[in-house]
This record gives C-alpha cells, structure tokens and sequence, in this order.
C-alpha cells in the first residue's frame, strides 16, 4: 500500500528567486537588484555570482573569461575576476545571507549598468540555481 503523504515530508528544495518586473533606477542613484531563496536556505557558506549573461568575452583577449558584477566565495568577496566598472560600486547583504537574501546592491548607477542580471548559486541542490533581474536605467 502506497502512502501518498509520504511524499510531503520531503524537504523542498530551496529555489533562487529573482523579480519578474524591471527594476528601473536613475543614473546617480543606488539600487538593488532583488533576489532570494525560497523557502529560506542558508548560503553563508556557499558560493554566489552576479553576472551579466548577455556580455560577450572579448574576443581579441585570449585569456577572456567571464567576469563577474560580483563574486561572493569562501565568505567574502572575491574581486579578482570582477568587471572593473562595478568595482567597489557593488555589495551582497551578508547579514541577510544565512536567510536566503542574495540581492544585490549597486551603487552610483550608470546607463551602462542596463541590462539582464544573473544571479547563481552553482552548489545548490536544487533544479532551480539562477534566476535573471533586468535593470534598466533612465533618466
């Protein structure tokens, strides 16, 4: 005989949740570009990137590599291999990590910063790793 409540006790998977609406900014201001897991998951100790999926390496640079808008590894940000326009323009909430918040703050934003924005979590255990914000910046 098959249980079917048996099933419910699986513990979800948490899923990366990004906005489905635009998130509109002017230039000068700082904003921040929601997303979060859900239900709440901590993710202190993993690894999240921002990045900008529709930005193509440079071809004439052989050594190109994806570079992140922002690189949280080992508990801390990594700035390394961050794109240098966002450098020091850019923060997770790290408090709010061990609650499943990995938004993304920008600051002093430019109509360059337009654009689609990934966020990924790649050690989740779950079908759900990344979800996309579009940012789109006007007067």
């Amino acid at each position: 005989d098959c249980d079917a409540s048996v099933a419910h006790t699986l513990p979800v998977q948490p899923q990366v949740i990004g906005s489905l609406q635009p998130i509109t900014s002017a230039p000068g201001d700082d904003v921040i570009l929601p997303c979060h897991l859900e239900p709440q998951f901590n993710v202190e100790g993993l690894t999240v990137e921002w990045s900008k999926p529709d930005l193509k390496p440079d071809p004439s640079d052989r050594l190109s590599r994806v570079e992140y808008v922002h690189l949280y590894r080992d508990r801390r940000e990594v700035t390394d291999m961050k794109l240098p326009s966002y450098v020091s323009r850019t923060s997770l909430f790290t408090h709010d990590l061990k609650h499943g918040n990995i938004s993304l703050k920008i600051s002093n934003v430019t109509l360059a910063d337009t654009g689609r924005y990934r966020c990924f979590i790649p050690k989740l255990r779950s079908r759900v790793k990344h979800a996309i914000v579009e940012l789109v910046v006007g007067e």
